[in-house]
């Protein structure tokens, strides 16, 4: 009886420790996270949802043709609730400088760094250097 036990709990941790990865988060590995883009664009669609927030938006290119790209940020809402965005940030249609971190392959997607109105309002704003700070 105890040894079907230990056989029973080895084969039970055998197949949690292969599945443990699948529940795992993806990471970054797929964007370059040392360079980054910037691209001037319109949103044509903003989604602040778990688990990450989208935004899509098209960019002209030097031709003309309209390129579709889309971004993610690493944050869930509450994260980007505290980093200023809220359900209203960005509409489409708003023009917009998204800047972000590529994905390696040629599809048009990346990790968002921060938008830049045309006003100069930018999210997430800018951490002032500790020196900078108010007194």
């Amino acid at each position: 009886m105890k040894t079907k036990f230990i056989f029973i709990a080895m084969i039970l941790a055998g197949v949690l420790a292969v599945s443990a990865p699948l529940f795992a988060h993806h990471g970054y590995a797929a964007y370059d996270m040392i360079n980054s883009r910037s691209l001037k664009g319109t949103i044509t669609s903003y989604a602040l949802a778990n688990p990450h927030t989208q935004i899509s938006f098209d960019v002209k290119d030097a031709t003309g043709t309209v390129e579709h790209w889309a971004v993610e940020t690493g944050l869930p809402v509450r994260g980007m609730r505290a980093i200023g965005f809220t359900s209203d940030s960005l509409k489409p249609g708003d023009e917009v400088t998204i800047n972000f971190h590529p994905a390696k392959d040629a599809i048009h997607a990346g990790v968002l760094i921060n938008v830049v109105w045309p006003d100069g309002h930018v999210l997430p704003a800018p951490e002032k250097p500790a020196g900078d700070q108010p007194k």
